[in-house]
């Protein structure tokens, strides 16, 4: 799911239709993370119809890569209907509830405000949600 994740913050990255270097520092950080190279990354970039969207199975990880969306909407501190709308649909596919999206979504944004790591923001999120 690594290379659908990479395609998945690539789209989240171009929705608004700019592709600022401060997003693709945070991408090339995360694919890092996620043992994607460079080359492959720019593979992705150029063909993306080419990687199958693929949800993850495991919710930590699930998690960890909806964190990365809300991450690379809210990088560059300009959030437009389109990226949340984007970050929304994919919250919804990810299995999240419609009806609590919206403050999953908000509550991830402040946390990484706030410097909270993915395993912190996860923590308050499960309290929230429960």
């Amino acid at each position: 799911t690594a290379k659908s994740h990479m395609k998945n913050l690539i789209e989240m990255a171009a929705v608004d239709g700019n592709f600022e270097d401060i997003e693709y520092d945070l991408l090339k950080t995360i694919a890092k993370r996620n043992s994607i190279s460079e080359n492959q990354l720019k593979e992705i970039r150029q063909n993306p119809g080419g990687v199958k969207f693929e949800i993850p199975t495991d919710k930590k990880v699930k998690f960890h890569q909806l964190y990365d969306l809300v991450h690379m909407m809210s990088v560059d501190n300009s959030i437009l209907d389109e990226e949340l709308k984007l970050c929304n649909l994919f919250a919804i596919k990810f299995g999240y509830k419609r009806e609590q999206v919206r403050e999953l979504i908000d509550t991830i944004r402040s946390n990484i405000q706030n410097g909270q790591n993915h395993d912190e923001t996860m923590k308050r999120v499960e309290w929230m949600l429960n």
